[in-house]
């Protein structure tokens, strides 16, 4: 190996590795911060059920009908359009469309069984008392 292709392979490492540890830097910072405000609303005596309030999640199943959708599509176009349509290209598609299918399956799943979360078993509450409301009168 020339001396310029070491330095070539050793740009494309350092290319890889540079946003991992500005990811990783950035996480640990935003933890340590994080940790310093709770430390503080100890201090004084925040009850910590004021300070974190419950994280929304949403429709997370959209997510994973999106991912499944994704990787299906990608997994079939590379098995149609890959080089020799077989060997190694034919089992990365056969594994992508395989992921596909089963975040799919997951995302349908979370859909069907996911329990009403409180907001929107609010907003049924809400509705129905307004529909109650408008029959009295």
């Amino acid at each position: 190996m020339s001396p310029q292709e070491a330095f070539g392979v050793f740009l494309i490492l350092i290319a890889c590795a540079v946003p991992v540890l500005i990811l990783s830097v950035v996480y640990y910072l935003r933890k340590r911060f994080e940790h310093k405000q709770i430390i503080a609303a100890i201090e004084k005596g925040t009850p910590l059920s004021e300070l974190k309030p419950p994280k929304q999640n949403g429709a997370l199943w959209i997510n994973d009908i999106t991912i499944g959708v994704a990787l299906i599509i990608i997994g079939l176009g590379s098995w149609w359009t890959g080089p020799g349509h077989g060997g190694m290209s034919a089992f990365i598609a056969l594994v992508l469309f395989g992921v596909g299918v089963a975040w799919l399956t997951r995302g349908l799943l979370h859909r069907k069984y996911k329990p009403q979360d409180q907001s929107s078993a609010g907003r049924v509450a809400v509705e129905s008392e307004a529909k109650l409301v408008t029959e009295e009168q």
